[in-house]
């Protein structure tokens, strides 16, 4: 085997490595815009917050919970959701889902790699406390 014939070899095997090691890029994020901020006097240190929610193409949320009353109305695409002890589901426009304070929301990923997915999530928490609280 001559000496090219060799160093040959090794170069493609170096690149094959360097490819196998280049990062796969990561899934995207939602993104979440307050449209509104209301207290509620009639019950102190509470507040509602609504949120406009967008999941782009392949969009995944990382594992959260709210702790809050979180109610989700689908405005367009198929967002799929779940938490903790409870089974996955597949929303569409006009769907709606529950989430209790105590619940860890495990699944919320767009159901599509193709279109994106818009909801609303109409929020009732303690006042202050953030709306997304990374799983412990």
């Amino acid at each position: 085997m001559s000496i090219h014939h060799c160093l040959g070899i090794c170069l493609l095997l170096s690149s094959t490595v360097a490819m196998a090691q280049e990062p796969v890029a990561a899934a995207p994020s939602p993104i979440a815009t307050p449209v509104m901020t209301q207290p509620l006097p009639e019950f102190p240190g509470k507040e509602v917050l609504l949120l406009s929610v967008e999941f782009p193409p392949g969009a995944v949320d990382p594992v959260h919970r709210h702790d809050a009353e979180a109610f989700v109305y689908v405005l367009e695409g198929n967002i799929i959701m779940g938490v903790a002890g409870g089974r996955e589901v597949t929303l569409g426009p006009g769907d709606t889902f529950h989430e209790r304070p105590e619940d860890l929301h495990t699944v919320g990923r767009n159901a599509s790699s193709q279109k994106p997915a818009r909801f609303l999530a109409f929020l009732i928490k303690d006042a202050g406390k953030p709306a997304v609280i990374p799983a412990d």
